[in-house]
């Protein structure tokens, strides 16, 4: 098996991982996105989207997920991290990304309206910043962007019932 076989198959892995944290959110009504963060090789930290449940701005998928890699890891720098996450970060998760110093990111669909990994800024790759962020998209994409597109029309029809 050659490398980018390799890899892409880890990749798939990984996001199967963020998948079933996404459907965690799924089932508390929540916008199903989901997050895992790898350190050599082992999962080290998970998160999901939490925003209605907590009553939090900032309960996303990606900044609970990087809270409980430093943690584990003892640093708040992820230098030797790879995040996976099934919906492209919004400003503040790709803010805190850079911040992070997370050298890599897997995307599994990508965010047209609210997205800063390449949609409406790329905020992991502005050389005015000190740390660049490798960016890898399309990462189980189909299925990815189903959940979100199901969990939608799930919440206009109830929207509608609710009238």
């Amino acid at each position: 098996m050659n490398p980018s076989e390799l890899t892409e198959k880890t990749h798939i892995k990984y996001m199967k991982a963020a998948l079933k944290q996404a459907q965690k959110a799924y089932q508390l009504g929540e916008v199903p996105i989901g997050c895992v963060i790898v350190h050599e090789g082992k999962i080290i930290a998970r998160g999901y989207n939490r925003r209605n449940t907590d009553k939090n701005t900032m309960a996303h998928a990606e900044i609970t997920a990087i809270n409980r890699a430093s943690k584990k890891i003892g640093d708040w720098r992820l230098e030797e991290c790879t995040l996976y996450v099934t919906l492209e970060p919004c400003q503040m998760c790709a803010g805190a990304i850079v911040q992070a110093r997370i050298p890599s990111v897997v995307m599994g669909c990508m965010n047209p309206k609210a997205g800063c990994a390449g949609s409406i800024l790329n905020l992991l790759n502005m050389p005015e910043f000190n740390h660049q962020v490798d960016v890898t998209r399309g990462i189980l994409e189909e299925e990815c962007s189903q959940m979100l597109k199901q969990f939608f029309k799930e919440l206009r029809i109830r929207n509608k019932l609710e009238k």
